[in-house]
């Protein structure tokens, strides 16, 4: 098995909404912003070759929507899903699989192009299955008032009409054995309904790719739960359950979100959980 990081771009949103409760003097301290309250925030894919399967794990914004909408995203950097593929000797084209931890338009938005002529819309991975759930996809396409923005049905319904769609099991224990992709699933609700975070046996490591679970090193603090969450409290005590079992086993954290940290470890300290070490995707994807 080897993985890559495949960069997707870089995007800012605005810091308290980030942190919610939290102040800005505590959390501007790991994450600092511009002068519009702005923090740096990445779409940190991870690609997964295993034997011939090329399993790609999120998606990022894509390009197909307006110039509008990506303005208030403020995109920034040189970053793109098909230059970071390129970079490693693949193509989309050469993608099997495409798993989704959630359908946030940031989250899945690259999954799904405009067709040749601009009149409709086709997966953009056209050999590839795209990986859902049952419970979350009712979720995002009958959205809750809060979330209806986050769940744009040009990213999310061409899959279904492709024919591409699958989804996996869903369990009542919080980790899932998934056989047919090869990793581990932790279901999470905090954020949105039936959020997947992987975990990847990786060599003699286990590499949890964090999604919205965990955004940042300036999250690893129970109470800096994001204002996005639907269920903050929820949030918390997923967060707790996981970094308490990441501590004790030694997962790598891959973060999706934090611009500047790729890749961390996290110990048990009196204060709780807390940072461990930092690695680059180089340190442990030798």
């Amino acid at each position: 098995m080897n993985l890559y990081p495949i960069n997707a771009g870089h995007l800012k949103l605005d810091g308290g909404a980030m942190f919610g409760v939290v102040p800005k003097s505590l959390w501007s301290r790991t994450n600092p912003t511009d002068t519009n309250n702005m923090i740096d925030i990445a779409t940190r894919c991870l690609l997964i070759e295993d034997g011939n399967r090329l399993i790609l794990i999120d998606t990022g914004m894509g390009n197909k929507q307006s110039d509008k909408f990506y303005s208030h995203y403020h995109l920034w950097g040189d970053f793109n899903l098909d230059k970071s593929l390129k970079q490693y000797g693949f193509h989309r084209d050469d993608i099997t699989d495409v798993f989704m931890t959630h359908l946030h338009f940031d989250h899945c938005g690259g999954s799904i192009q405009w067709n040749k002529d601009r009149t409709g819309y086709e997966p953009a991975f056209k050999n590839a299955h795209f990986w859902s759930n049952e419970d979350h996809w009712t979720w995002a396409t009958k959205p809750n008032r809060r979330e209806k923005a986050s769940f744009l049905k040009e990213n999310i319904l061409p899959m279904e009409e492709s024919g591409q769609l699958k989804f996996t099991s869903i369990s009542k224990d919080k980790i899932l054995k998934n056989l047919e992709l090869g990793f581990d699933i932790f279901y999470a609700d905090g954020h949105t309904d039936k959020q997947m975070i992987p975990l990847i046996k990786y060599q003699d490591k286990t590499i949890a790719f964090m999604a919205d679970l965990l955004p940042t090193v300036g999250h690893i603090p129970l109470p800096y739960v994001m204002g996005y969450d639907t269920r903050p409290l929820l949030t918390l005590n997923e967060k707790e359950s996981f970094l308490n079992m990441a501590a004790d086993n030694n997962f790598y954290l891959f973060l999706e979100h934090d611009a500047h940290n790729e890749i961390i470890t996290v110990q048990k300290t009196e204060k709780g959980v807390r940072l461990k070490d930092v690695f680059t995707t180089r340190d442990i994807f030798n």
